[in-house]
């Protein structure tokens, strides 16, 4: 039995693939923000619960956000203590498992938005060309934590029109003294910005929030699509305009995202709120 794993900042997407397929969810797993601690009771307390026969799963492959080099092996571990002392586990990174579930082995340039962002040119096999996603303070553009982080600021700067901010402080009944406390003081963050985002989703028509949402996908494409390509370009490597998408934020503003792929000469390509589904092909092979 085969247990693949999508795991975002904010969900996680478990598959287990046997005679009837299964999908269930747990909390995000990211281990740049939660400790070894966190991570096991989320397996323990929330993943095996819902697995009815742990001890037939034979291979472990976790696709998370965080997952570098670096922080991988923490996963590891933390999978081998609480899931299982005897499968086979590999633990790689979210742009990897969105690279093999919207490409397969095909070369193509891969896109996450969803609670953070990520960016890569995937040759068929590996991930090549890149820009750092750099986390919700220094980068993530495009992504519901940056989202919510340009529209809570612009609310408080009182660079919005009275009328969103007024549905702002109506619909989620927010302080400044209650944001800075879950922005600096309280734990994940980058979760608590994100969880903004369905009020643009709500008021998208709004020219105000219209404009913030464009100019959020165009910060995405400039800083993040626009090195790559030029790159790619310049070796030879790779002519493609075509970017495909995964994440929930790629799958809610999809008209945004294709008019700012076009203000960039670019094509939006597949879309998905999760990998999953192309895991689970990419790994029945």
């Amino acid at each position: 039995m085969i247990l693949i794993a999508d795991s975002g900042s904010t969900k996680t997407a478990w598959c287990v693939l046997s005679d009837t397929p299964k999908t269930i969810f747990t909390q995000g797993i990211n281990p740049f923000q939660q400790e070894e601690e966190q991570i096991s009771s989320v397996l323990q307390y929330e993943l095996l619960p819902q697995l009815l026969h742990p001890e037939q799963i034979t291979d472990i492959y976790f696709y998370g956000a965080g997952c570098t080099p670096e922080k991988a092996p923490l996963v590891h571990h933390v999978l081998r203590q609480v899931v299982s002392y005897s499968a086979n586990i590999q633990v790689e990174s979210d742009m990897l498992g969105a690279a093999r579930g919207l490409c397969g082995q095909q070369p193509g340039i891969v896109a996450i938005l969803g609670t953070g962002s990520n960016t890569c040119y995937f040759d068929g096999r590996t991930l090549r060309a890149g820009v750092p996603a750099l986390g919700y303070i220094l980068g993530d553009e495009g992504s519901g934590a940056y989202i919510g982080k340009r529209l809570i600021g612009d609310i408080l700067k009182r660079q919005m029109p009275d009328d969103i901010r007024q549905l702002f402080l109506n619909e989620t009944h927010e302080t400044v003294a209650n944001i800075i406390q879950n922005v600096y003081r309280a734990p994940l963050p980058n979760r608590y910005l994100a969880s903004f985002s369905p009020f643009c989703t709500r008021h998208r028509d709004h020219p105000a929030i219209h404009a913030l949402l464009m100019d959020c996908f165009q910060q995405f494409f400039r800083r993040n699509i626009v090195p790559i390509t030029n790159d790619l370009a310049s070796s030879g490597t790779f002519t493609s305009k075509t970017v495909h998408f995964v994440g929930s934020i790629a799958l809610h503003y999809r008209t945004e995202i294709t008019q700012a792929a076009k203000d960039y000469g670019f094509n939006v390509g597949t879309i998905l709120q999760s990998p999953l589904e192309g895991l689970i092909q990419y790994h029945r092979k």
